[in-house]
């Protein structure tokens, strides 16, 4: 999969900016803050159609502007063009100049990892950023996932309500609560028996690359469900989470809102058993958020049957030759991949032989070169 070229209009720093793109290795290069970053961005919000650094829409939206519009053109088995419009209040995505009214029709047109300087905050941050993250790659890889996940968010609202009206002593259906806690339990299941096979096929790919990687063994990624959970068959989880909410209500009552299920999990980073979120070193952390996205890769390449495309923010100047060398080894040169840069120097003279260099100056493509 690729991405052929890219049409910015009105995003971030961008008035207007139409990039066509390499099959293979992109190199985007100038000062900070001119927009190289701001690029990787939009292409991340085709993807996903949100942004992986700005939970506020509205922030992507240049000064003064109503809208933003991304386009791009990409191409897998066949191709086809992808569209969102951000405005103040909604958006709008469309296949092939089509309106897609069901997001879950759109989500997985384009497949992308990226790598960034927000990575640590995925150890050093929240649970909250740990399950966003979580969410947002199995949504990439399955769209029963996906609508799994917003039936869940949307029974969680409306159960967290009838909490508070309960505890406010209002009227209300307890049959219906009863009901609505049944639906709730049943998307908990296959949420919990989804992220239990992702984090064990990355447990399958991890420990290899990291060592290869940092030289360290013994890394591996935990799941922390929030109700403790020794297997993960459906009737079991479906007992346990059953049994957790029940014998939690009065308590749930008290503080309005549902304190076990999914929107509860965590996930940890460990070498062995220490987890790297406390016991880890900045070094340690850098190497397992490479690793857990080195991994996906092989994930998407074997499920998706193609590869996703890379994108490498300011990755090379925070890594040592031998790093750069053991990560360039795990990707591979049929992936189209888009580096930014404030200094090809950091960059491997390998990679740079064969890359198409954009300059980047204030928003504006200064020189291309292939």
């Amino acid at each position: 999969m690729i991405i052929k070229s890219i049409d910015i209009h009105n995003f971030r720093n961008y008035s207007h900016l139409n990039l066509n793109l390499d099959k293979n290795i992109n190199i985007i290069y100038g000062n900070n803050g001119q927009g190289k970053t701001n690029i990787l961005e939009s292409i991340y919000v085709l993807a996903f159609t949100k942004s992986h650094r700005s939970y506020i829409d509205n922030n992507l939206i240049k000064n003064n502007e109503p809208s933003a519009v991304l386009k791009g053109t990409i191409l897998n088995e066949f191709s086809y063009n992808l569209e969102i419009v951000l405005n103040k209040t909604n958006k709008k995505v469309k296949v092939d100049n089509k309106n897609v009214e069901k997001l879950s029709s759109y989500i997985n047109k384009m497949n992308v990892i990226i790598f960034s300087s927000e990575d640590l905050d995925l150890i050093k941050g929240n649970p909250s950023l740990r399950r966003k993250y979580i969410n947002l790659e199995l949504s990439q890889l399955s769209i029963n996932y996906y609508n799994a996940l917003n039936d869940f968010t949307k029974l969680l609202k409306i159960r967290n309500e009838y909490l508070k009206k309960i505890f406010d002593k209002e009227v209300v259906d307890l049959n219906y609560f009863s009901i609505l806690t049944d639906y709730f339990v049943n998307k908990s299941v296959f949420i919990y028996q989804m992220r239990n096979k992702f984090v064990q096929k990355l447990n399958n790919i991890c420990p290899e690359i990291y060592e290869s990687i940092s030289k360290l063994k013994g890394f591996n990624i935990k799941y922390k469900p929030s109700i403790k959970l020794e297997k993960f068959d459906k009737d079991y989880i479906k007992e346990k989470l059953t049994n957790a909410l029940s014998e939690n209500f009065e308590k749930e009552v008290k503080l309005k809102t549902t304190i076990y299920g999914p929107h509860r999990d965590d996930f940890e980073f460990c070498l062995e058993d220490n987890n790297l979120k406390d016991f880890g070193s900045q070094g340690q952390q850098k190497m397992a958020v490479l690793t857990l996205k080195l991994s996906e890769i092989e994930i998407f390449k074997d499920y998706k049957k193609t590869s996703p495309i890379i994108l490498l923010d300011d990755v090379f100047s925070d890594l040592d030759n031998n790093k750069k060398n053991n990560l360039l080894k795990h990707i591979d040169n049929n992936m189209q991949i888009i580096i930014t840069t404030t200094d090809l120097d950091s960059v491997d003279p390998r990679i740079l032989e064969k890359a198409k260099l954009i300059k980047i100056n204030n928003g504006q493509i200064v020189e291309e070169e292939v």
